[in-house]
C-alpha cells in the first residue's frame, strides 16, 4: 500500500510538472492584412489558439515600410522576451523590441545588422536563438548582397548576385552587437534559418530553406554555435514544394515538430520528427493553427505566462 501511494504521488507530481509548460506561437496575418505581431498560444503544441481575436497586439513603428513580418521570439534566463522582425522589403535593418509578459513592449528599435554592406538589398526574416553555452543571442537573417566576394555562388541559379545567404551577429544585451558575418554560406539561395537545441544529443539543429533545384526545407547539425553548420544537408524533409518559415519545436525530449507556412495556400503544415530530425513523418492533419497565420516562431514558455496573456487579450 506505501509503495501504491509512493508512486501516485510521484505520477501526480510529474503530470503537475508537466502542466506547468505551454507553448506560444508569434506570427503575422496576411489574409487580413494588418500589420503587426499576433499571438496565438497551445499546451501541447498542436492545437493553437489566436489571441485578441487573431488581431495584431504590437503595431509596427520602425524601418521604411514599417512592416512587422517575421516576428521570432526567445525569452532570456532572467524571463525577458526579445522580439526581431523583418521591418521593410528593401533595407539594411531588423526591427527589435523587448517584454516582460509579451503584453507591455519596450520602445521599438531599429538595428542596422548590414550597415557595413553598402549594396545589400534587404534583410530578410530574422531569428532569435539563446545560446545557453555561450551566454549569447544569436541574430540570424538573409540578405542578398550582390557584389560580395565572399558568397559561394558555384550552385546558385539566380542572376541578382546569387540570392540570399545568411547572416549573423551576437549580443549580450541588445546594445552591443557583434561584427555581422556571413553565417550559412551554402551555394544555393538559402533563408529562413531557424535553430532549436535537441534537449538529449545537446545537438543544435537548424533547419532551413535552400533551393538547389526547387523550393524545400533541410535539416543540418552542429556542436557548435560559433563554428557554424555544415553546409552538407540531409535530404529535403519532404517532397512537396513551396513551404517556408519553418519553426522547430521540441514539445517534449524526443518529439521534435517542425511548423511550415505554405505559402501559396495561407496555410499552415507540420512535419514530426522522432529521430532528432533524421526521418519525418506528415503531421499536418493533426495540428490546429490560427487563420492566416503566416511565418513565424513557437517556443515554450511557463504556464503562468499564458494565463496571463489569456487574461490580457480575451
Amino acid at each position: 500500500m506505501i509503495r501504491k501511494i509512493t508512486f501516485i504521488v510521484a505520477l501526480l507530481a510529474l503530470v503537475s510538472c508537466q502542466n506547468k509548460s505551454a507553448f506560444v506561437f508569434s506570427y503575422f496575418d496576411t489574409i487580413h492584412e494588418e500589420a503587426g505581431l499576433c499571438l496565438a498560444y497551445s499546451y501541447d503544441g498542436y492545437h493553437w489558439t489566436p489571441l485578441n481575436d487573431n488581431k495584431p497586439v504590437l503595431a509596427p513603428e520602425v524601418g521604411k515600410d514599417k512592416l512587422m513580418r517575421d516576428p521570432s521570439i526567445c525569452q532570456a534566463p532572467d524571463g525577458t522576451f526579445h522580439m526581431v522582425w523583418t521591418t521593410s522589403w528593401h533595407d539594411d535593418i531588423i526591427g527589435y523590441a523587448s517584454s516582460p509578459d509579451l503584453i507591455h513592449w519596450s520602445e521599438q528599435k531599429a538595428i542596422p545588422v548590414m550597415k557595413d554592406y553598402p549594396s545589400v538589398k534587404n534583410c530578410w526574416a530574422p531569428e532569435l536563438f539563446y545560446c545557453k553555452e555561450e551566454g549569447v543571442y544569436y541574430i540570424m537573417w538573409a540578405s542578398t548582397v550582390p557584389d560580395s566576394e565572399e558568397i559561394d555562388r558555384s550552385g546558385s541559379m539566380k542572376e541578382d548576385g546569387g540570392g540570399h545567404r545568411v547572416y549573423c551577429t551576437t549580443t549580450t544585451d541588445f546594445e552591443n552587437f557583434s561584427p555581422t558575418r556571413l553565417y550559412f554560406n551554402s551555394p544555393y539561395t538559402s533563408i529562413d534559418a531557424a535553430v532549436v537545441q535537441d534537449p538529449l544529443t545537446k545537438e543544435y539543429i537548424m533547419v532551413i530553406k535552400d533551393d538547389p533545384e526547387y523550393v524545400d526545407m533541410h535539416v543540418t547539425r552542429t556542436r557548435s554555435m560559433a563554428e557554424g553548420f555544415p553546409i552538407r544537408m540531409a535530404s529535403a524533409i519532404s517532397d512537396d514544394y513551396n513551404k517556408e518559415g519553418p519553426s522547430p519545436l521540441f514539445v517534449n525530449k524526443t518529439d521534435l515538430l517542425v511548423f511550415f507556412d505554405y505559402y501559396y495556400q495561407h496555410k499552415y503544415g507540420a512535419f514530426l520528427s522522432r529521430d532528432h530530425g533524421d526521418t519525418w513523418e506528415d503531421v499536418t492533419s493533426q495540428i490546429e493553427m490560427p487563420e492566416g497565420m503566416s511565418h513565424g516562431t513557437a517556443i515554450r514558455v511557463d504556464r503562468k505566462v499564458v494565463d496571463k496573456l489569456i487574461e490580457a487579450y480575451h
